[in-house]
């Protein structure tokens, strides 16, 4: 007889996307705080913010990258084109970010981590296709968007 304990109640594809949010965040973390830890005029923490803003452009292009997937597995789904508009403008701000001074990079990335994380929360109230993917990885990518956004701000606080 199976222990209840035992069950999992997630699939494999949302264990695996779980871990790979959490792995994504611990790395964006784990530059933030080695940015924080240097003193506001050193060089290298210029360095370390730049870095910063490189890792979170490619967290938000990975974070907008999943919505077109989930836009081409309901092709036939209304409204799954704007979806898919939305993610485009996301990986235009996640490629022209960090060409920028680390400072503007880091505080576009919040504000498009934020923004991010309001289009995600649209899919519940059907502003946009809400049957696109389950309710649980809305909610998961509007916290996981809020917590990197608030990793890229933190730095620019103690300046």
């Amino acid at each position: 007889m199976e222990s209840a304990v035992l069950r999992v109640p997630f699939s494999e594809a949302a264990r695996t996307l779980f871990l790979a949010a959490l792995v994504l965040l611990g790395m964006v973390a784990w530059l933030s705080a080695r940015a924080l830890r240097l003193p506001a005029a050193s060089p290298d923490r210029l360095v370390a913010e730049l870095r910063l803003a490189q890792l979170a452009a490619i967290v938000l292009a990975f974070a907008a990258g999943a919505w077109p997937g989930l836009a081409a597995a309901h092709e036939a789904m209304p409204g799954v084109g704007l979806d898919v508009a939305i993610a485009l403008g996301f990986l235009v701000v996640a490629v022209t970010a960090p060409l920028r001074d680390p400072h503007e990079a880091l505080t576009i990335l919040a504000l498009a981590f934020a923004a991010h994380a309001g289009a995600d929360l649209l899919h519940r109230p059907g502003l946009l296709p809400e049957a696109i993917a389950p309710r649980w990885f809305a909610a998961g990518c509007a916290v996981h968007n809020v917590v990197a956004g608030v990793l890229c701000y933190v730095p620019l606080l103690r300046r």
